[in-house]
Parts: structure tokens; sequence; C-alpha cells
């Protein structure tokens, strides 16, 4: 009874994360730090850290495919710790910062328009796959955690490539 409770809890505090982590960034991206140099060498440190998230989280599939769940972990909780990083320097970095518009035409353009457009989406809706990923595994849940993971993986992984391809696509435009 005690476990069922405590998993609701979880569970709770899972989907309130869900939502209140897009809701603070969206608010934030709206705040202007005052007297704030804009930190304009943030964009490549944390497209940076989206590529090493990818490597890693490539690399922590392959170790459990080998059977080794230690280094598994080890690297899936630094992804976790990379996501989290990237997350605050993007919001710090856009707190001092002016958007900076996209200046390609035609086909890059909305090709462009396209991958920024499925990256936000797509990490918003991240959030929770990796919450309850980590949740099911952290609890011993591992046949949830292998169905959830599944679906979680891919969409990780496009959001850490993508995130890598957006950075390039715009870094010529940066003022």
């Amino acid at each position: 009874m005690m476990k069922q409770f405590l998993q609701s809890r979880y569970k709770f505090v899972i989907w309130a994360l869900s939502v209140l982590i897009p809701v603070v960034v969206a608010i934030l991206f709206r705040v202007r730090l005052p007297e704030v140099e804009p930190l304009m060498f943030l964009p490549p440190i944390y497209a940076g850290i989206n590529a090493i998230t990818a490597v890693l989280l490539v690399a922590a599939v392959l170790q459990i495919k080998k059977g080794n769940r230690a280094l598994h972990e080890r690297l899936m909780s630094i992804a976790i710790l990379c996501s989290i990083a990237f997350l605050v320097m993007y919001v710090a970095y856009h707190m001092t910062s002016d958007p900076t518009p996209y200046g390609g035409e035609g086909f890059l353009r909305g090709a462009y328009y396209f991958i920024l457009i499925s990256h936000i989406i797509l990490s918003i809706s991240v959030i929770p796959l990796v919450l309850f990923t980590y949740f099911y595994a952290s609890t011993e849940q591992f046949v949830q955690h292998k169905k959830i993971a599944k679906i979680t993986f891919p969409i990780w992984l496009y959001v850490a490539v993508t995130g890598v391809i957006v950075y390039l696509m715009i870094a010529p435009y940066y003022a």
C-alpha cells in the first residue's frame, strides 16, 4: 500500500515537472536581465553539450545491450545532467540576449524551421519520457523501463542531434 502511494506521488511529481519546466522556460524567455552583457559564448557550449548527450545516449544503449548495467546507469545519469546543464545555459543565454533571426533562404529556411519546430515540440515531450524512464529504472521496474526506453531513446537522441543542427544552421547569424 505504501509502495503504491509513493509511486503515485512520484508520478504526480513527474507530471508536475513536465508541465512546470516548459512553462517556466517560456516565462523566462520573456525576461531580460538589465545591465547584463549578452552571454554570446554560451551557444557553442550548449550545442556541444547536446552533442555529448547524443554520444552518451548511444553509448548507454550499447552498454546495456552488452549487459553492462552499471556503466549504462552512469552514462544515462550523465546524459540527464548534461540535459539539465544545457537547459540552464540555454535559458541564461536567452535571458541576456535578443533572439537571433534565421537569415537563410529557400530550401534551407524551410528545413531550418522544420527542424527547429520539431526539436522544440519533441524537447517538451521528452521531459516526461526521460523522467518516467529514469523512475522505472530507479525503482527496478525493468519491464516498464525497457518498454518506455524504446520510445524515449529515439526522441531524446533526435532532440540532442537536432539541437546541434539548429545551432550550426543559425550560428552564422549571431550578432
